[in-house]
């Protein structure tokens, strides 16, 4: 354990308050690489064990409420347990979890996608956003004859070979380990919003194509300007280049067609996950015919092209496909997608709010339903609530006070609200003013008890 916790009352607050997720953990680390099932549960000394979840809320094993900000990393927008879901969840199980074979609920799952995604012309069900991105990119491959990827450093499309680098680390596209070094090769990495990078990376004349989340790396931590993505589209058109957007976070919640309907951006291909199967397993590529048609048998027996090999155990599973059907119906006839916006716009109101109050040069910022805390840098000053990201380089803005962002994290938590590790996170069609007032409320007391441990400096 990092040296800088172990005197410290937030630790010992959190310790007092989860004994019973520090005995899981303890039991954990004899069963997984260092206690956890993804890299993002990763926390000093442990993380929270939680036993059930409802709407908002969650509730460890100790029986200690969180409003939670994790969203099943993003997957919930319309909150743990909602009753269309679980509804249609329940009907599907009596019926069979797997059938090896066709059946008419992914018929009706790729409808409720083509009714929102105007880009679907064709859909192809997978088990995760890292195999749609996967499929994407060999789909890219094969239609173009082009060997090469373009991808943005900082943005994350899973963790398959093609994708390894550049999210956190490796930006120059170097292979990580366990990746073949050919392999990295057929991927280049430019800084996001770089029109000359960008420029010189089409001219090359073998890029497949480009890759990117629409609203910038880790749902806008780090935006992407919006006329950048809009010229993107224009030059990839022009180059014979395909654009994939990756839509596995912003699917859905951008707005109920993503974020191509938001920004009025049509991409050639699209990922999706998360929200695409209301909370279960299950993802898909969706897009152009004639380039989803490498998949298809009678098109390749036609043309004499080799069809792209798919398989997959999981692909459109009727239980994922029953929980996404009721999912994207919701979101299609509500304004689930809405009101997880402007929730999310009062949340960082209110918690901006706190950080004048208190003193302390921080910013939450972000766009839909989502946020992200600005701690601060050396030589940048910060006005909470007037936080401009877009000034800042992504290098700023990835890099959080590691010692600060993690104390900060723990106070979080002692005070019952759960974000991400990067103090960030995602709001719920659920959510209500409450919960933005408790959520404040624990970001004040999380400032006090961090001023006392000596960590934060008065703004003068």
């Amino acid at each position: 354990m990092n040296d800088t916790l172990s005197n410290s009352a937030v630790l010992s607050a959190y310790r007092a308050r989860t004994p019973g997720s520090a005995a899981l953990a303890r039991e954990a680390a004899s069963l997984f690489p260092s206690g956890i099932t993804h890299d993002s549960r990763h926390l000093e000394p442990y993380g929270v064990y939680v036993a059930r979840a409802a709407g908002p809320h969650k509730w460890d094993v100790d029986g200690n409420r969180y409003v939670d900000y994790y969203g099943g990393h993003g997957a919930l927008l319309l909150g743990h347990g909602h009753p269309a879901v679980t509804a249609a969840v329940a009907a599907a199980l009596a019926e069979g979890t797997h059938f090896g074979a066709s059946h008419p609920r992914e018929l009706a799952w790729a409808r409720a996608v083509q009714r929102l995604v105007p880009s679907a012309e064709r859909v192809r069900f997978t088990s995760s956003g890292t195999e749609a991105t996967l499929m994407a990119v060999r789909l890219s491959r094969a239609f173009t004859g082009r060997p090469v990827l373009l991808r943005f450093q900082g943005h994350f499309h899973g963790w398959h070979d093609h994708m390894a680098a550049g999210y956190t680390n490796h930006y120059d596209g170097s292979a990580t380990p366990g990746v073949l070094a050919e392999v990295a090769a057929q991927s280049i990495l430019i800084p996001p919003n770089d029109l000359p990078a960008l420029k010189a990376a089409l001219a090359r004349g073998d890029i497949a194509a480009a890759i990117l989340e629409p609203t910038g790396s880790s749902f806008g931590q780090v935006p992407i300007d919006a006329a950048f993505l809009h010229e993107l589209r224009r030059l990839t058109e022009e180059a014979g280049t395909l654009l994939i957007m990756d839509e596995v976070v912003t699917g859905f919640r951008a707005s109920k067609g993503g974020a191509q309907a938001a920004y009025g951006v049509r991409p050639d291909l699209c990922s999706f996950a998360k929200i695409l199967a209301g909370g279960l397993p299950g993802a898909a590529v969706a897009g152009r015919k004639d380039v989803l048609d490498r998949l298809d048998f009678a098109v390749a027996a036609r043309t004499g092209q080799e069809k792209i090999q798919h398989q997959g155990t999981f692909n459109a599973n009727p239980i994922s496909a029953a929980a996404g059907t009721a999912a994207l119906t919701t979101i299609a006839e509500t304004d689930a997608a809405e009101a997880a916006a402007a929730i999310g716009a009062a949340l960082r109101d209110a918690v901006n709010a706190v950080f004048a109050e208190e003193a302390v040069g921080w910013g939450m910022y972000g766009t839909f339903s989502g946020f992200h805390t600005f701690l601060g840098a050396p030589g940048v000053t910060v006005q909470p609530g007037a936080f401009v990201p877009e000034t800042q380089p992504m290098a700023v803005l990835k890099s959080q006070p590691a010692v600060l962002s993690h104390k900060l994290r723990l106070a979080l938590l002692v005070n019952g609200v759960d974000t991400n590790g990067r103090i960030g996170g995602f709001v719920s069609a659920t959510h209500t003013a409450d919960d933005v007032a408790h959520t404040a409320a624990a970001f004040r007391e999380a400032v006090r008890m961090l001023r006392a441990e000596g960590e934060l400096v008065v703004r003068s």
